[in-house]
């Protein structure tokens, strides 16, 4: 456990929302295989962002994505679907960065950044109304 950082928890979720913006640049690139690894870290972010108003604080992704399930969508803090889209992009980004031959396309990236940002937003919503508790 970590003290609770309101500056360090509104940091990593304007990261959150950079790697939402990295993203479509990549997109518009062509380079879709980067951009699926920008819109999981993009979670990624806000996830972390999110646990860190717990003062929590981890070097694993599972370790992320499973205290995630644990602390907020069991308990219906957090939508379902928050850490079903963020598991499946961190297969997708898994594929993308250490998988051969494996190449995402323009249709892909264009689904999962809606979904991204949904992502990003709904949690961006959550941690608000947790900072905002005495």
């Amino acid at each position: 456990m970590i003290g609770i950082s309101p500056d360090l928890v509104r940091h990593r979720l304007q990261r959150a929302f950079e790697a939402l913006e990295e993203a479509c640049v990549l997109q518009e690139a062509g380079h879709f295989n980067a951009a699926v690894s920008r819109l999981y870290y993009a979670c990624f972010y806000a996830i972390s962002a999110l646990l860190l108003t717990e003062g929590q604080a981890f070097a694993k992704h599972t370790s992320v994505l499973a205290t995630l399930d644990r602390n907020w969508i069991k308990p219906g803090k957090v939508p379902v679907q928050v850490g079903r889209f963020t598991r499946k992009m961190f297969e997708r980004r898994q594929q993308s960065d250490y998988g051969d031959l494996v190449k995402f396309d323009e249709t892909d990236i264009e689904r999962w950044a809606v979904q991204a940002q949904e992502t990003v937003d709904a949690l961006a919503t959550v941690i608000e109304q947790t900072l905002a508790i005495p």
